[in-house]
C-alpha cells in the first residue's frame, strides 16, 4: 500500500520540480520576442553613401534584463546592417535610412537575431518646393517689371521660375545621418537562446 501511495506522488513531485526550474532556465537561456535592445553605433552612417546590406558595428547600450536577470550585459558587441536606404533626391525623393540587428556577441559566441528596423525616412519635399518655385517666379516677375514692365515682366517670370527650381533642387536634398555614438532602439521579433 505504501509503495502505491509513493508512486502516486512521483508525477506531482516531478511537475513541482520542473515548475521550479522553468523560470530560471528561461531567464538564463532566452531573450524573448518583443524585447527592446538599445544599441550604440560605433561608426557613422548616412543615406548619402550607405548601401543595403552594409555592415555596421555597435554595442549594447544598456543591460538586457529578462525575468530579473541580466541576459545580455551592456557593452556586448552587436553587428548591424543597413536594411533599407535611399539617398535624398532632387525635389520629390526623400531620404531614408533603416538599420537592423543581425547578431549579438556574448562570452565569445555569436547569437543571430531578428529585429524590427530602426531608422528614419525624411519628409517629401513636394510641398516646400512648390512654395520655393512659386516664390522664385513671383520674385522674377517683380524684378522684370521693375526692369522694364511688359515684356520685361515675362522675361523676369521665366528667369525667376528657373532660379526657383534650381534653388529648390539645391536645397531640397536632405540626407539622413546617424553619427557614431547614436543610440537606436530595436525590438526582437524572434526569441534568442543565449547561454
Amino acid at each position: 500500500m505504501r509503495n502505491d501511495r509513493r508512486r502516486r506522488w512521483i508525477p506531482f513531485l516531478a511537475l513541482a520540480c520542473l515548475a521550479g526550474l522553468t523560470p530560471a532556465a528561461r531567464a538564463d537561456e532566452n531573450v524573448p520576442s518583443g524585447t527592446a535592445i538599445v544599441v550604440t553605433l560605433d561608426q557613422s552612417v548616412s543615406s548619402k553613401d550607405a548601401r543595403t546590406g552594409q555592415k555596421i558595428d555597435g554595442s549594447v547600450a544598456q543591460d538586457i534584463v529578462v525575468d530579473g536577470k541580466v541576459a545580455v550585459p551592456k557593452g556586448s558587441r552587436v553587428r548591424l546592417s543597413v536594411a533599407d536606404v535611399q539617398a535624398s533626391g532632387r525635389l520629390s525623393t526623400p531620404a531614408k535610412l533603416w538599420l537592423k540587428v543581425d547578431s549579438v556577441e556574448l562570452k565569445g559566441k555569436t547569437y543571430y537575431t531578428a529585429t524590427r528596423w530602426s531608422g528614419q525616412t525624411g519628409e517629401n519635399h513636394n510641398e516646400r518646393n512648390v512654395v520655393a518655385i512659386g516664390g522664385g517666379t513671383g520674385a522674377g516677375a517683380l524684378i522684370g517689371g521693375l526692369a522694364g514692365g511688359g515684356k520685361g515682366a515675362l522675361i523676369g517670370a521665366a528667369v525667376g521660375a528657373g532660379a526657383g527650381t534650381a534653388g529648390a533642387a539645391a536645397t531640397g536634398k536632405k540626407d539622413i545621418s546617424f553619427p557614431a555614438e547614436t543610440k537606436l532602439r530595436f525590438v526582437t521579433t524572434k526569441a534568442v537562446k543565449v547561454s
